[in-house]
């Protein structure tokens, strides 16, 4: 990838871990004919921006999965407690200049979703990692299970919940932004957020994100328009299959 004056090598990495908490195997789970992972692989894979892309999971059946479907995938530790510990493992045998990670658990995400992930790190030196944010319905910001950023002046986050923040305390009305789960990020900050352990704030909230923040690395946030269905339950997969309807329609 290639901007003002500056060329990077930028590898996606999906982690894709099999026993996931509230809906096991769901990276396997059948969209529209066709395993979450292979929806989440093929949209990833149309962007302009990345130089490489590769699925990192915990489970043989996941990489036998993706090779019976052609998709570049390596076994990684069952160890890893988030994401990020997974792409850091890749990153130790893979160099790049900045590692994308693309949740597995995403099969709406759009193309244009990774390229605004890479553009600060084309157009601002100092960037380490980058988050995306869309605006939240009433209904998403009320909701617990689904993380709000809030920003600062600058463009970098100033803290991550899922309580619905800021609060409004005057009820002056406040536009608050719903985060997915989508980052990029410098080898540096990788390897730092592998050798720090967990911090308060990070497991309070249970987001793992909170970590660089309470130890100085700023998230420059990046808003998108597009939205998209994490996909946690088996209303999301319904919901998942409905939107891939009315796109085909």
């Amino acid at each position: 990838m290639r901007g003002v004056g500056v060329a990077l090598n930028v590898l996606g990495v999906i982690p894709a871990r099999l026993a996931s908490t509230r809906l096991p195997r769901k990276v396997l789970r059948d969209i529209a004919g066709r395993p979450m992972i292979a929806h989440v692989y093929e949209r990833a894979r149309a962007t302009r921006v990345l130089d490489d892309l590769l699925v990192a999971t915990d489970a043989d059946e996941v990489l036998e999965a993706c090779r019976r479907l052609g998709i570049p995938a390596i076994l990684t530790s069952p160890e890893h407690p988030s994401g990020t510990d997974r792409v850091w493992e890749v990153a130790q045998g893979r160099a790049a200049d900045v590692y994308v990670n693309i949740q597995g658990d995403e099969p709406l995400l759009s193309p244009r979703h990774i390229e605004r992930l890479v553009e600060p790190f084309l157009t601002r030196a100092e960037t380490q990692v980058t988050t995306l944010c869309i605006e939240a319905t009433p209904e998403e910001a009320a909701s617990s299970t689904v993380n709000k950023v809030v920003i600062g002046a600058l463009g970098q986050a100033l803290y991550f919940s899922k309580y619905p923040i800021p609060f409004d305390r005057d009820g002056r009305g406040v536009t608050r932004y719903k985060h997915p789960g989508f980052y990029a990020y410098r080898r540096h900050a990788l390897e730092m957020f592998h050798r720090w352990r967990p911090t308060p704030l990070e497991l309070a909230e249970g987001l793992e994100q909170l970590r660089f923040l309470e130890h100085g690395i700023p998230i420059i946030v990046v808003e998108t328009d597009e939205p998209t269905i994490g996909v946690d339950t088996e209303a999301d997969l319904q919901a998942v299959e409905a939107r891939l309807r009315e796109q085909r329609q």
